[in-house]
Formats: C-alpha cells, sequence, structure tokens
C-alpha cells in the first residue's frame, strides 16, 4: 500500500478510529489474562528520533520506506475486566529489517536501515486502542523476532513488555518467553501477524491487547 505523505495522517487516524470501533463496553463478564511484565533490554533509544510519531515505515515526509514486511500492529490498553485505559502514552520500539536497533550498542549499527523509524509513540483514546505502522520484526542473534512495549501514565512507574510472533520456530529457545512461567500469560503475548485480505501487497496485520493489573482510575 502506497501512501502519499500529503494523506499519511489522515490514513493512520482514520485506521486507527476502525480499530477503536470494534471495542465494545462490558464485553468482557470474567476477567482477563494479565499481560506479563517482561524486561527492557539494553536498547531503548539513547537518542530519540526527531520523529517519534506511530508510523516507524516513513521517517518524517520522506517517500523511502524502511525494508521490511509493512504491519498494522493495533490493540488495546485495557483493566483486567476490559475497561479502557486511556490518556497511556505507548511506546514501541525493535530492530530494523537487518536486525539492528536504533541504539548505538547494537550490532552492526552501520548496516542500520536509515529509513526505519525504530521508536514510535500513540497516546490511547477514549477505549484505550492504539495503533502502529510498522515492519514485522526479525531475529538477531540471540533473541526470537520481538517488538518492545512500553506503558507510561501519570503517577505511575514505566511498564514494559515484548510481543512475538506466533508460529516463530525461535520462539521455543528464547529465554525471555520461557521465563513467563503463566501459560495463559505466555500465550498472550504471542500473536498472529496474519497477511491482510484484498491486500495484493502482502501487508500484514497484528492484534495485541495488553491487559494491565489496575482499574482505570487506581
Amino acid at each position: 500500500m502506497n501512501i502519499l505523505p500529503s494523506s499519511r495522517r489522515r490514513f493512520l487516524r482514520n485506521f486507527s478510529l476502525s480499530a477503536a470501533g470494534l471495542w465494545v463496553p462490558g464485553a468482557f463478564a470474567e476477567a482477563l489474562t494479565l499481560t506479563p511484565k517482561q524486561t527492557e533490554g539494553p536498547f531503548y533509544p539513547v537518542d530519540l528520533p526527531l520523529d517519534t510519531d506511530n508510523d516507524l515505515i516513513i521517517l518524517n515526509d520522506g517517500l523511502t520506506p524502511a525494508l521490511g514486511s509493512v504491519t498494522h500492529l493495533s490493540g488495546r490498553v485495557t483493566d483486567a475486566k476490559g475497561e479502557p485505559i486511556r490518556n497511556a502514552l505507548v511506546e514501541i520500539w525493535q530492530v530494523d529489517h537487518h536486525g539492528v536497533y536504533l541504539h548505538k550498542g547494537s550490532s552492526d549499527h552501520e548496516k542500520r536501515d536509515a529509513n526505519f523509524q525504530g521508536f514510535g509513540r500513540f497516546m490511547t483514546g477514549s477505549s484505550g486502542e492504539y495503533y502502529f505502522r510498522t515492519i514485522k520484526p526479525v531475529a538477531y542473534p540471540g533473541r526470537t523476532p520481538h517488538i518492545h512495549f512500553a506503558v507510561k501514565m501519570k503517577g505511575r512507574e514505566k511498564w514494559t513488555t515484548q510481543c512475538y510472533i506466533k508460529g516463530e520456530k525461535q520462539n521455543e529457545a528464547d529465554g525471555v518467553i520461557k521465563a513467563i512461567k503463566d501459560e495463559k500469560q505466555r500465550a498472550s503475548v504471542i500473536v498472529d501477524f496474519a497477511p491482510i485480505p484484498g491486500l495484493a501487497t502482502g501487508e500484514l496485520a497484528a492484534r495485541f491487547d495488553i491487559v494491565m493489573g489496575f482499574t482505570p482510575a487506581g
């Protein structure tokens, strides 16, 4: 899907609003599985990029997209009863198509894709939704493919986790995944990255809901 710079913000806004419409208050009768907290890792960006929006494929109003399989990553931030948590700042960071982070300490830093933003932010709305356009994560030595998440809220400490690809063989040997002892919690951070029906470009969609262990008013 080729998105011109002039229509980029409109597309992202409309995609996000469409995802938000999927949430229905009171849809969860039972408590949901809490998303496990995981290590932040050593590669949270020391120097944030000038562009920190929710489109990691295009830098500012550039024309050259990042390498990799374009992925529309969305979900909601809720409490254990499914009630939305609004005004939560969701951050993601991940390696580029070459397996390099936006961090000078990352291996092969000189090979980093200069067109990949590597880090993005999104503030949740009234239904707790977030949305990013990024790439499907790839593996690098010692780790299975993953995307780092941080959730920041006023008056609370930063909360971190990671998102993984369902069906990825390297998941079975990944030490960070294996450290999640609860089977349901482990399953909750492993999600489908599936082709979007009707798109010949092969773009993917992934849904990763984050369930926090407190109420929105807590």
